[in-house]
């Protein structure tokens, strides 16, 4: 046997599907699984309205009335905070892309609570010379619920 060649007898296709082991001895079971699963997630993808919004340096992903959370916000609970960096739109219409930004188009969001985020540990350490330096941060985070995603003045979810 040369370098970099496997024996066929060390590849093995197997997984746990929930009803015992498939392996390869039932290769189109394999594929109908493989198939089911991949068309329910596309499908659950491409009927959703979203907005992908730019807030606090960061992009993330939008879906109306579902929530997030958000670096701090300087708003009090229950305000209604408006979005106006858009980046890009999905609805049932289309795509729009925005060049950088989405004309006319803002998404509405209700702030829920202001939290902090789990505790990470800085450790800092140079070997061989007795120094080390032990810190934590927690994120101050603000929970907000997306309220509605509009363009041109016309909600679109």
């Amino acid at each position: 046997m040369t370098k970099g060649t496997k024996k066929t007898e060390d590849l093995c296709l197997s997984f746990d599907c929930g009803s015992g082991q498939i392996g390869l001895s039932e290769p189109d079971r394999v594929l109908q699984h493989m198939a089911e699963t991949s068309s329910t997630t596309s499908a659950a993808q491409e009927t959703g309205t979203y907005a992908i919004v730019e807030a606090s340096g960061q992009q993330f992903w939008l879906q109306a009335n579902r929530y997030y959370d958000l670096d701090r916000l300087n708003a009090e609970v229950d305000a209604t905070v408006t979005l106006d960096n858009v980046l890009l739109v999905k609805d049932s219409k289309g795509t729009t892309l925005g060049k950088p930004y989405v004309k006319d188009a803002s998404v509405e969001l209700k702030v829920m609570a202001h939290r902090r985020g789990p505790k990470v540990i800085v450790y800092k350490m140079r070997p061989k010379k007795k120094t080390r330096r032990k810190n934590g941060h927690r994120q101050e985070l603000t929970r907000v619920m997306v309220q509605s995603i509009s363009v041109g003045g016309k909600a679109i979810s």
